[in-house]
């Protein structure tokens, strides 16, 4: 039986790729590939929000921190728009990281309903910020710009294949 004060060995989640040129698919397939240490072959499909674009949807299983290793890989292309889930596990809280050209990369922690949560520290420091900014704080907290510039693209996945990834772990 594992100790309570372990966490967990391994962690779920999903690389949500929006939009990108046909000609990146191969390198986000060797992205993933590298990040993961197991071979990704996704399937790839037009994305109806942008023209010439193609996106794809994968479900992943790999050690706790992968998000954060798949988002770093992904977002050296700065004309490519993702989102890389990680759900939450024992004694590790899950994150999400998007990816907007413009906007860059976010990261937010998320509680098991999927649901961002903010710190006590960084709700001081909003607080803190003045009266004036406290909107603008809370929206970047949030990842409000990012939601809103990629909710077009989410809404082309679902019909989408989604392709298992998998890493042994342990």
């Amino acid at each position: 039986m594992r100790a309570l004060s372990q966490f967990a060995d391994s962690a779920t989640g999903v690389v949500y790729i929006h939009a990108a040129p046909a000609a990146l698919c191969p390198h986000i397939e060797w992205a993933l590939t590298a990040a993961l240490e197991s071979p990704a072959a996704l399937r790839w499909s037009a994305q109806p929000a942008s023209d010439g674009q193609l996106r794809a949807i994968s479900n992943w299983v790999g050690p706790v921190g992968t998000a954060g290793k798949i988002a770093s890989s992904l977002r050296s292309w700065s004309m490519l728009r993702f989102e890389v889930t990680e759900n939450p596990s024992e004694g590790v809280d899950g994150e999400r990281y998007s990816f907007v050209p413009g906007l860059g990369l976010w990261h937010g922690i998320t509680g098991a309903n999927g649901d961002i949560m903010v710190g006590e520290q960084r709700l001081r420091a909003i607080r803190d910020s003045g009266i004036e900014g406290i909107g603008a704080e809370l929206d970047t907290a949030l990842g409000t710009a990012w939601d809103e510039a990629l909710e077009p693209y989410r809404s082309g996945g679902e019909c989408a294949e989604v392709t298992w990834l998998r890493r042994q772990v342990g």
